[in-house]
């Protein structure tokens, strides 16, 4: 073939297209086993956050123990505290078919209420119960993502942790933020009566320094409205479908 035609040229494009391709298709098949492992990794330490085990705290535990804080370590405490996970269905019964932690959020809340399941991971720390929540919503320009623990009496947020995919930075990224997240801790989701509120971000928040609990009020981000209802809205929506599961576990203990 002669090197300097057109068609010689093109030959050796595309033969170099398809081995480039082919080293690209390795490479993703040799790393997907990390890239999962990675988000697995992510998902433990941001559930055991909400409950107070943050990355520092995670850190001095291993260290105290001769650990090195990896991917075997954060698992083994994954583990140790959360002692029970459940796929709800929507009328608080478990589908002891679905694994809790590998129910992907995204795809789960588009379907139908009734055919979707519901994670919910308990956790018992220091003599303490807990039950985390995780949370799918919408913000601003993408999707905004979270989790939210409750204390023992399923009614007080111990804490919450927030992710986001495209959120303006200073703006809705701040729901990122330890400041953001620490409004929550100590909030309660039901009234007095027992009536579930869930929690709002409001702008015209009458208790500014979030002292008053009990009131299913934060202090909403400043100039990023839309990302603060999409906060709201993912809280409420997911939280309620959680009611019939905690009636269920305060009619057991009664």
């Amino acid at each position: 073939m002669d090197r300097n035609s057109n068609l010689y040229t093109i030959f050796f494009a595309s033969i170099v297209v398809v081995i480039i391709g082919v080293l690209l298709s390795l490479a993703a098949m040799g790393l997907k086993p990390l890239q999962e492992q990675n988000k697995r990794q992510e998902k433990m330490t941001d559930i055991m956050y909400t409950i107070g085990l943050d990355q520092d705290k995670l850190s001095s535990k291993a260290v105290a123990e001769g650990l090195k804080l990896n991917y075997k370590t954060i698992e083994q405490y994954f583990k140790k505290y959360f002692i029970k996970q459940y796929a709800l269905k929507s009328n608080g019964d478990i589908d002891k078919n679905v694994k809790a932690f590998d129910i992907n959020m995204k795809t789960e809340i588009k379907k139908p209420v009734e055919e979707q399941r519901f994670p919910i991971f308990i956790a018992d720390k220091d003599g303490k119960t807990y039950y985390v929540i995780p949370l799918y919503g919408k913000g601003l320009w993408d999707d905004i993502w979270g989790y939210i623990a409750l204390e023992g009496d399923m009614n007080t947020v111990a804490g919450v942790k927030f992710g986001h995919k495209g959120e303006t930075p200073g703006l809705g990224a701040e729901i990122t933020k330890k400041w953001f997240e620490n409004q929550f801790k100590g909030e309660k989701i039901l009234d007095k009566d027992g009536t579930y509120k869930g929690i709002i971000l409001s702008k015209t928040n009458k208790d500014p320094k979030n002292m008053d609990k009990e009131d299913h009020e934060v202090d909403a981000i400043s100039g990023a409205t839309l990302t603060s209802n999409g906060v709201s809205n993912m809280i409420n929506e997911r939280l309620k479908h959680y009611l019939p599961f905690f009636k269920k576990i305060k009619q057991q203990k009664k």
